[in-house]
């Protein structure tokens, strides 16, 4: 069952600082790969896991530092949520009332 959530905020920011260093960490993987394929290949094996390894810390940053998951949802404002001011649904009825400055005083 998926866990509901009654507020559409981003992700925490500890959550956030994880999902990066997941990402960080498999690419840096990677590279290790490369360089250690680098080791045992020849021509243009060579030439390719060579340019992965060159790359790759690059492409791990850029990957990591990434915004917008899309899995936060859309964040409401709330200036929109509230009315900007209070709409009377009645006619004028301060007049009625004793104690306003419009009315009552006779």
């Amino acid at each position: 069952m998926k866990q509901q959530s009654i507020t559409s905020l981003p992700p925490s920011p500890d959550q956030e600082r994880r999902a990066r260093m997941l990402k960080y960490t498999i690419a840096m993987t990677i590279r290790v790969g490369c360089i250690f394929a680098m080791l045992f290949v020849q021509g243009w094996w060579l030439a390719i896991f060579a340019a992965g390894a060159i790359f790759l810390p690059y492409v791990a940053v850029v990957l990591a530092n990434a915004q917008g998951s899309g899995r936060a949802g859309q964040i409401v404002s709330p200036e929109r949520a509230i009315p900007a001011a209070p709409t009377q649904t009645r006619g004028d009825d301060d007049a009625d009332r004793p104690d306003s400055p419009a009315g009552g005083a006779a």
